[in-house]
């Protein structure tokens, strides 16, 4: 059950799933600047993720439907971790300890007794704020040098949240079915 994207809070750039059209839409940005349309398709999958929850009670949302440690609640918290890990990390160079974070992708997806639905989505939102902070005045082919995989263009580091923040939005969008529909 796919669902449309409208702005949650225009300020923060953060969309929520809803059933009416998205509020921007890919052909919208064709002929923007490349930069323009990474940012609204990091946008679009961010909200996607940010509005998973959106109806849920705190039990569906940690409700585990799989073996491995993914829940709606666990996906927006490690999507936290990823936008950390990439727009923190890569860009300052700051080590995981120094900024807070797991270790491991995996150990992102834990949750904790104060993890809510209103916690979780209030970090998600500040962190992708931070994150466009941190990118704001580079360019697509500056590199940044606080990955693990040696120095990187802002490009790929784009693209590479981009896929990871699609792949999560649907596993979100199975788990989310598997809650809803039964």
């Amino acid at each position: 059950m796919r669902i449309g994207l409208l702005p949650l809070d225009e300020s923060l750039g953060i969309l929520s799933c809803m059933s009416s059209l998205p509020a921007t839409f890919a052909e919208d940005v064709i002929d923007q600047p490349a930069r323009v349309q990474f940012e609204v398709f990091l946008d679009e999958h961010r909200g996607a993720l940010h509005g998973c929850l959106d109806g849920l009670t705190e039990e569906q949302a940690r409700r585990s439907l799989v073996p491995s440690r993914t829940t709606l609640l666990g996906l927006v918290k490690h999507a936290v971790f990823v936008e950390k890990v990439w727009f923190d990390e890569a860009v300052t160079c700051r080590s995981r300890t120094d900024i807070g974070i797991p270790t491991t992708p995996d150990e992102s997806f834990v949750l904790e007794d104060d993890d809510t639905i209103a916690t979780v989505r209030r970090a998600h939102r500040e962190t992708c704020e931070s994150s466009r902070r941190a990118t704001s005045s580079l360019g697509l082919d500056d590199v940044i040098h606080g990955n693990r995989r040696g120095p990187l263009p802002l490009r790929w580091v784009y693209l590479h949240v981009l896929r990871e923040l699609a792949q999560h939005c649907g596993h979100a969008d199975i788990l989310r079915e598997q809650l809803i529909d039964g």
